[in-house]
C-alpha cells in the first residue's frame, strides 16, 4: 500500500490556530518594502495621462539633471522585447507579429491611462517624485474606447490598427445548433460582470540587488517567484540559477500578483545598468490603474425551460473585456466550461470574445472566469423562476445534477469529479429558515411597508486546481526538527499552518517541531506558486507524500535499530516508534535522524538521510461546491441595500482546519459581497478612470457587513490523496450571485426584473422607476 494512503484520521477536522500570525500581530511581517537594502535607489514611473494616444516624443533631460537623479530611462535605452499576449491570442504565433505584444515601456502609443513610457532612478522617491514633473511628453490624442460592447462593434477606435478588429481572440462551441429546440418557454437577459480592481493592501513592489558574480537577487510581491525568475533571467540575459527570487510575507494577491509585469522587468534591467540596488513599490493610485483588474464580461443568454421550470438547453453569448492588452484572454473559455453550473443542462451553445479596450489589462482575479459563469446560471434561473412564477429554490431543486451519476461531464464538456448538490442546498434553506423569511416577506409586502425584504440563493459548483503539479520536500535533522519544502506561495491563506499540521500528523510529531519554508527559489528548487485554490490539493498532497516515504524509510531503520519486524511497529507517535506491546522498545525522530546520518549505522540498501523531495501530480481538476442564502433590506424610497444576512454552505472536501476554511470563506464572501452592493471601477466619456483612489472607489469596510453564518458539506474528491478541494475562491463565487438575486428579488413585486451591478440606490431607483412606468 502507498504510504500517501495511510493517513492518520487525527489530521483532519483539527482548528489549529495559524502559526504565522504572531508575527504580523506584533509587526514582525516581513513584506518586500522592509527588507534593509543598504544603497538602494528608488525606481519611479512615468505614466501616461492619456487613455489613447500616440507618443510623439518624451523630452526627459530636464528630469535627468534634477537633483538626486542618477538616471533616467525610455524604452530605447532598456532595450527589452515586448511581452507576449496571452497563449490563446489569435497571431500570439508570429502570424501577427507584433499586434498585442505590450512594450516594458510604452514606445510609439500608449493604450490606457497609468501605462509607464519612462523610468528615473533617483536617490530618495521624493527627488524622483519632483523630476516626474519635469519629463515633457509630446502626445498626438488618438480616440479611446474603456466599453467592451462598443469596442467589439464595427467603426470603434483601434487600438491596433494592423489587426483591423479589437477582438484579440473568439470561440464557437455548437452555436449554430438549435439547443432551445422543446422548450416552452425562453427567457432573455443580458448580464454585467463590472470591472473590479483587487486593492490588495500591499501594493505592487519589487528590489533588485546586483549580486558580485553577475546574477541578482530579488525581492517581489507575488504568487508566482519561480515565474518571475524565470522571466526575470530571461530579459537579462542570465541563467535561471543567478536570479535568486524571494516573495517575503505577500500583503494580498488575489490574482494581481499573478502577472510578471513590465515593470518588474524595467526596474531589474535599470539596477543592472546602474549597478546598484533598486526598489521600486506602487503607490496607491498606481495601483488602481497599473495592478490588473478583475471581471469586466458581458453576457447575452438566452435559456429554454419547459413550464415546470426544467432546462431544455442554454445559449450564452460571452464579451470579455480585456483592457490594453490580452494577457488573459483565455478567461471566456473558463467562463464557458462551467456555464452548466449544478444544473442538469442537456444542451449549451455559446461563443466568447476577448476584446481590448483602452484601460486597465484585465487578469485573473479571485474566481478567474468561474464567478461570471456562477452569475450568468443563476441570474437565469431567477429569471426563470420570476417569469414562471415558480420559487427559485425549486426551480433550482428541479434542475440539479444528482449525487449518484458523478463523475459528471457537462454539456459544455467539463467532467465534475464528485458533488452533493442538493444537500448543500437543503442545508442553507434550513439554516437561513427560508419558510420564515418568506413569510416575513409576505408581511411587508401586504403592509406596503417602506423597507422590503429580499431574498437570494446562488447554488454554484467551481473549478479548482487545473491538474497541476507541485513540488515537496521533507527532511528529519538529526536534533529532530522537521523541515518542509513547498512550492507554493502564500499570500494569506495559512500555508504554513497547513503544512506542519500535515507534517506532524503523518510523522506523529509535535506541531511546533516543523518548520515550512517556500518562496524562495534560491532555497526551493521548483514550484508553480499559489493560484487556482491548489495550494491545499497540489503542495498538500505533495507534503503528503513525501512525508509518507520519509515514514517507510523511518520504519525499515527503526525495525533494524530496535531489532524488530516492521510489521511490529506501531505507526509513528509522540515523536517515536515503538514496538507494538513493548512501549519501552522505542527509538525517536531525533535518535533515527542521527543514525540516518551516520552510513556506519544504516543497513547497506538505505541511502543516507531522512529525506524525500518530488512532485505530486493530480489526476484532474477538482469541483467544489456550495449554496448560499442572503437576506437584504431594501429602502424603496432612497434605493439603499442594506445586507442582512449572508448564509454560506460551502463543500470544498475534506477539511484539514476548519479555522484556515472558514477565514478563507470570510475573505471571499468579502469579495464577493462587495461586487453585488459597492465595487466598480468607472471610466469617463473620454476613457479617464474615475476611479483612482479609496475615495473614489467604493471598498467596503467591515462595518459593512453582517455576521456571516457558515457551514460546510464534505464531499471527498478522488483526485488527491486529501480528498480536498479548494476553497479559496468558493464564498467569492457563491455570494455576488445571491446577493444580486435578493436585491431583484425584493422588487420583484414591484415589476423589477433585472438590476446591474454594483447595486447602487442610483440603479435600485432607476428600475423602479423604469418598471413603474
Amino acid at each position: 500500500m502507498s504510504p500517501v494512503t495511510i493517513l492518520p484520521p487525527s489530521m483532519f477536522g483539527v482548528p489549529a490556530l495559524r502559526s504565522e500570525d504572531p508575527r504580523f500581530i506584533r509587526g514582525r511581517g516581513r513584506y518586500v518594502e522592509n527588507i534593509p537594502i543598504d544603497g538602494a535607489l528608488r525606481a519611479i514611473f512615468v505614466r501616461s495621462i492619456m487613455p489613447h494616444a500616440r507618443l510623439l516624443g518624451v523630452d526627459l533631460e530636464a528630469a535627468r539633471n534634477a537633483p538626486g537623479v542618477i538616471a533616467v530611462y525610455a524604452a530605447v535605452d532598456l532595450s527589452l522585447p515586448p511581452m507576449p499576449p496571452s497563449g490563446n491570442v489569435e497571431g500570439s504565433s508570429g502570424t501577427l507579429e507584433g499586434v498585442f505584444g505590450r512594450e516594458v515601456l510604452a514606445r510609439d502609443t500608449v493604450r490606457f491611462v497609468g501605462e509607464p513610457f519612462a523610468l528615473i532612478l533617483a536617490e530618495s522617491l521624493a527627488a524622483g517624485e519632483d523630476a516626474v514633473e519635469l519629463v515633457q511628453p509630446e502626445y498626438e490624442p488618438l480616440d479611446a474606447v474603456t466599453d467592451v460592447e462598443r469596442a467589439a462593434a464595427d467603426g470603434a477606435p483601434l487600438l491596433w490598427p494592423a489587426r483591423g478588429t479589437n477582438v484579440a481572440n473568439a470561440f464557437e462551441i455548437d452555436w449554430d445548433e438549435d439547443v432551445l429546440s422543446g422548450a416552452e418557454i425562453v427567457v432573455e437577459g443580458r448580464f454585467v460582470n463590472q470591472r473590479l480592481a483587487p486593492i490588495p493592501m500591499e501594493t505592487n513592489a519589487i528590489a533588485v540587488v546586483p549580486e558580485p558574480d553577475g546574477g541578482v537577487t530579488v525581492w517581489v510581491s507575488t504568487q508566482i517567484p519561480f515565474d518571475v525568475r524565470d522571466d526575470l533571467a530571461e530579459a537579462l540575459g542570465l541563467e535561471k540559477a543567478q536570479v535568486r527570487t524571494i516573495a517575503p510575507d505577500v500583503g494580498g494577491g488575489f490574482g494581481a500578483k499573478l502577472q510578471v509585469y513590465p515593470e518588474y522587468l524595467a526596474v531589474a534591467k535599470a539596477a543592472m545598468f546602474a549597478g546598484r540596488p533598486v526598489r521600486w513599490a506602487e503607490t496607491r493610485t498606481e495601483s488602481m490603474v497599473g495592478l490588473t483588474h478583475g471581471r469586466g464580461q458581458v453576457q447575452h443568454v438566452q435559456i429554454g425551460v419547459r413550464r415546470d421550470g426544467t432546462i431544455v438547453g442554454l445559449r450564452a453569448d460571452l464579451l470579455a473585456d480585456m483592457g490594453a492588452y490580452p494577457i488573459a484572454a483565455f478567461l471566456p473559455v473558463t467562463t464557458q466550461e462551467m456555464l452548466s453550473g449544478v444544473y442538469a443542462i442537456p444542451r449549451i451553445a455559446s461563443r466568447g470574445r476577448s476584446v481590448v479596450t483602452n484601460a486597465t489589462p484585465i487578469a485573473p482575479y479571485r474566481g478567474a472566469g468561474r464567478p461570471e459563469a456562477t452569475a450568468l446560471i443563476e441570474r437565469a434561473l431567477d429569471l426563470v423562476a420570476g417569469t414562471l412564477d415558480l420559487d427559485p429554490a425549486e426551480v433550482r431543486r428541479r434542475n440539479l445534477i444528482p449525487r449518484d451519476v458523478f463523475p459528471y461531464t457537462t454539456a459544455s464538456g467539463t467532467t465534475y469529479d464528485s458533488g452533493d448538490y442538493e444537500r448543500a442546498l437543503d442545508e442553507a434553506l434550513r439554516i437561513a429558515d427560508y419558510p420564515g423569511l418568506r413569510a416575513e416577506q409576505a408581511t411587508r409586502r401586504a403592509r406596503g411597508d417602506h423597507l422590503q425584504l429580499g431574498i437570494g440563493l446562488c447554488t454554484y459548483v467551481e473549478i479548482t486546481s487545473f491538474s497541476s503539479k507541485e513540488f515537496g520536500s521533507v527532511e528529519v535533522d538529526p536534533g529532530g526538527g522537521v523541515t518542509v519544502l513547498t512550492g507554493v506561495t502564500p499570500n494569506g491563506q495559512g500555508h504554513e499552518t497547513a503544512f506542519a499540521q500535515i507534517t506532524a500528523a503523518v510523522l506523529g510529531v509535535p506541531f511546533d517541531t516543523v518548520r515550512v519554508v517556500h518562496s524562495d527559489t534560491g532555497v526551493v528548487p521548483r514550484g508553480q506558486g499559489t493560484w487556482g485554490s491548489r495550494s491545499l490539493q497540489a503542495g498538500g498532497s505533495a507534503v503528503v507524500e513525501q512525508a509518507g516515504k520519509v515514514v517507510e524509510k523511518a520504519r525499515r531503520l527503526a525495525a533494524y535499530l530496535l531489532e524488530a519486524d516492521e510489521a511490529d511497529l506501531e505507526p509513528p507517535a509522540d515523536d517515536r516508534f515503538a514496538v507494538r506491546g513493548a512501549p519501552d522498545r522505542s527509538i525517536t525522530w531525533a535518535e533515527l535522524a542521527a543514525a540516518a546520518a551516520d552510513p556506519a549505522r544504516l543497513p547497506g540498501d538505505l541511502e543516507p538521510g531522512l529525506v524525500s523531495a518530488g512532485r505530486f501530480r493530480q489526476s484532474s481538476s477538482s469541483f467544489p461546491f456550495g449554496a448560499h442564502v442572503a437576506v437584504v433590506e431594501i429602502d424603496i424610497e432612497t434605493g439603499a441595500v442594506r445586507l442582512l444576512r449572508h448564509v454560506a454552505v460551502d463543500d470544498c472536501g475534506r477539511i484539514l482546519n476548519p479555522m484556515l476554511v472558514d477565514g478563507q470563506v470570510h475573505g471571499g464572501l468579502a469579495q464577493g459581497i462587495a461586487q453585488a452592493l459597492f465595487e466598480e471601477v468607472v471610466f469617463d466619456e473620454l476613457g479617464n478612470p474615475l476611479s483612482t483612489t479609496l475615495t473614489t472607489y467604493a471598498m467596503p469596510s467591515a462595518a459593512e457587513f453582517p455576521w456571516f453564518e457558515t457551514a460546510h458539506t464534505e464531499t471527498p474528491t478522488p483526485t488527491n490523496p486529501l480528498g480536498a478541494k479548494g476553497i479559496g475562491e468558493s464564498a467569492c463565487i457563491g455570494s455576488t450571485p445571491a446577493v444580486q438575486n435578493a436585491a431583484v428579488d425584493g422588487l420583484r413585486h414591484l415589476g423589477v426584473r433585472h438590476l446591474d451591478l454594483p447595486l447602487s440606490p442610483e440603479r435600485v431607483l432607476g428600475a423602479i422607476a423604469r418598471a413603474g412606468a
